[in-house]
């Protein structure tokens, strides 16, 4: 079986790093700060590394599972990064969100030495990734996508096929985008119905019998009315940063984007209220914070 090497063990990483070790996969990972969720990972056999040059030996697969193109391009780039380690022959997979130019620069890099780099982002929560029922989209080669696929379906349930390099993280910025989408427009429709005298339970009521429901709506509307607003695991600061790839993603087609815009806008908004470390339902929070008034119980 394909030898595994993995670096972000975080919210999502885990669930991978654990379903991957379930499935009989070798893996050896590398931690840069959070050390709190790693006893069961090594209890089930995976190695701890400490350089870059000891994950490349333990590997023929790595991953990685971090916020953005920064981290990414630390984990290519930086003192003790993979481009001056890697070997020909290995694969390289990024399951993070993250720029498309950024990622295209790192394949073409990753090329001369023989190694192909492959965009493969993920959907669903942490919960999914535990349970080994995340999905991926994945933009590759047509062999590299038969090499990938059995070895990601120990932690996603849907491994999708969407097109060729590249086309991984444009899907996950346009899938990020809808749902960020009806994430705004929800917490903006609470507060309208708030400040209206409107009951919160029957708007939730009447949009979850039609069309307009949706699941990034349940996730929020239907645990805010009792207060809850950890319903979508996701920070507002990680909506924000995706939102910036999105609009730069339109801007590099000369594609208008008035609605990416003012989603963007009220990301930025709710992190510069500080609520940026707080998960995406606390645009609640925001239009509390901007409308003078109360939405959602505590």
């Amino acid at each position: 079986m394909e030898r595994i090497g993995f670096v972000g063990i975080g919210l999502m990483g885990h669930g991978m790093a654990k379903n991957l070790l379930a499935k009989g996969h070798s893996l050896a990972f590398r931690v840069h700060r959070n050390r709190a969720n790693l006893a069961d990972l090594v209890a089930a056999g995976a190695a701890e590394v400490s350089d870059t040059r000891a994950l490349v030996a333990a590997s023929d697969i790595i991953f990685f599972c971090v916020t953005g193109s920064p981290q990414v391009e630390e984990i290519i780039y930086g003192a003790d990064g993979l481009l001056a380690g890697v070997r020909d022959g290995m694969m390289v997979v990024d399951c993070s969100t993250s720029e498309p130019d950024s990622t295209a620069k790192i394949r073409a890099d990753l090329a001369k030495k023989g190694v192909t780099y492959v965009d493969a982002p993920l959907a669903r929560t942490p919960k999914e990734a535990e349970e080994g029922r995340l999905n991926t989209m994945v933009g590759a080669d047509s062999a590299s996508f038969e090499r990938l696929q059995p070895v990601m379906k120990a932690f996603c349930e849907n491994v999708i096929h969407v097109g060729p390099p590249g086309h991984g993280h444009v899907l996950k910025l346009v899938n990020n985008f809808l749902a960020l989408s009806i994430a705004t427009s929800t917490a903006e429709a609470f507060a309208i119905a708030a400040k209206s005298g409107l009951s919160l339970r029957k708007l939730l009521e009447v949009i979850s019998a039609g069309g307009v429901n949706s699941g990034v709506f349940q996730m929020i509307a239907s645990k805010a009315v009792d207060g809850d607003l950890a319903g979508m695991k996701f920070t507002i600061a990680n909506g924000r940063k995706d939102m910036s790839y999105y609009t730069h993603l339109a801007e590099s087609h000369n594609a208008p984007c008035y609605v990416g815009e003012a989603v963007h806008q009220s990301l930025v908004q709710a992190a510069a209220l500080g609520l940026g470390e707080r998960f995406i339902p606390s645009l609640l929070e925001a239009q509390e914070k901007l409308n003078g008034i109360k939405i959602v119980p505590r």
